[in-house]
């Protein structure tokens, strides 16, 4: 009970597919107050911008919206619609793109990139329905932001009014001085709190990020029954995998075993094939006991070399599908043939002797016993009813 306990846990980091998963859901690291300190930051970088490589700035903006009398003219709206195009042209340069831009730096700085997920935008119904509503918001993670929001204030509230503070004194005397000279310490004044605030905006962005790390990776986190079963769908159960690696390792055998044997073809007596797609060389010594030996056996391309061995060293070749196929499927290298197969490997093997003594027959019609009979995937051959 204990080990079952111990396995349904969540202590093992995520897997790569884990983590994929959760990207494809639109569940990927992101920090709120990431993107409220870069946009804060951008915003202001840009109005610098704007008012240094444009000095007349305000000038040309403001003149967007005073109208001429040949704009207002009912005949020419087509000028006040340029005016309008070139408005939201503008605002979408000043606005639109630099929040872009914020964005893709946020998800850069945050570590997890860009990315699209159409699962984010599909509907779920639990998202309208009042009681799971009210769970999320009086859940742990609706009271940490709670209280995050609230120490946020706090803190730049706090900043915001030890500035003001120690400025208490020329405030109050910007009142006794001309407009000009009381903007002009507003904009003294003013680039001093903006520093302050975006310090203290990155000191939450960093402290934001970090907690969204740990949580993000807390929520991915695994039992070890789930990579069990991952490991299961993914490469199958282990005794499937032991079955596979049983089976390449038997192939890879039986492989080496065929390519060191070719060099025994030329001791061969005779070659039985199929007669392109099986070949099997057997040796016999006349007046020895025992049974013919499969010295060499392949099918394809392996077949192909015992042949073509066994032409260059004049080694008879006796074509016989079925026997062939019954020889491989049943044979090893190196061993006797199926004592099954005796008559009939022994009537192709007289056929072969008499005919090294120069004696002219006929080809014998050779039987196989009906259950060693094979198709070419080593299936046996089912009688016809």
């Amino acid at each position: 009970m204990a080990e079952e306990q111990d396995s349904q846990e969540k202590t093992e980091e995520p897997t790569q597919r884990k983590i994929e998963k959760s990207i494809e859901d639109g569940q990927f690291l992101t920090s709120k107050e990431m993107f409220v300190f870069t946009s804060v930051f951008i915003g202001l970088f840009t109005l610098v911008f704007i008012s240094s490589l444009f000095p007349n700035f305000m000038s040309m903006w403001k003149s967007f919206f005073i109208f001429s009398l040949e704009e207002l003219d009912y005949q020419k709206p087509y000028l006040g619609i340029l005016k309008l195009i070139k408005i939201i042209i503008i605002l979408t340069l000043l606005i639109g793109f630099p929040l872009l831009i914020t964005s893709i730096i946020t998800q850069f700085c945050v570590g997890s990139g860009i990315h699209f997920s159409p699962k984010a935008f599909s509907f779920k119904g639990n998202k309208i329905n009042p009681l799971t509503g009210l769970k999320r918001m009086f859940s742990m993670q609706s009271l940490i932001e709670l209280i995050k929001s609230i120490l946020k204030v706090l803190l730049l509230g706090g900043i915001s009014g030890i500035i003001i503070y120690f400025d208490l004194i020329n405030i109050i005397h910007l009142s006794e001085r001309s407009l000009y000279q009381a903007l002009n310490g507003y904009v003294i004044l003013f680039p001093k709190l903006t520093i302050y605030l975006l310090i203290a905006l990155a000191v939450i962005a960093m402290i934001d990020f970090i907690w969204q790390k740990h949580s993000h990776n807390e929520k991915l986190k695994m039992s070890i029954k789930e990579i069990k079963d991952e490991m299961k769908d993914t490469d199958g159960s282990p005794e499937v995998k032991q079955k596979i690696r049983r089976l390449q390792n038997e192939i890879s055998q039986r492989a080496s075993q065929q390519s060191s044997a070719l060099e025994d073809v030329k001791d061969a007596s005779v070659v039985i094939t199929n007669p392109t797609h099986f070949a099997v060389a057997l040796k016999y010594e006349v007046g020895e006991e025992g049974a013919p030996i499969i010295l060499a056996m392949g099918r394809g391309l392996m077949a192909e070399k015992i042949m073509h061995l066994a032409n260059e060293k004049n080694i008879n070749i006796f074509s016989s599908p079925l026997l062939a196929r019954a020889l491989y499927f049943t044979g090893q290298i190196g061993k006797e043939i199926s004592e099954d197969l005796y008559a009939s490997v022994a009537a192709i093997l007289a056929y072969i002797f008499k005919i090294e003594k120069g004696e002219f027959l006929e080809k014998p019609e050779i039987e196989i016993p009906s259950d060693l009979q094979f198709d070419e995937y080593g299936n046996k051959k089912v009688e016809d009813i």
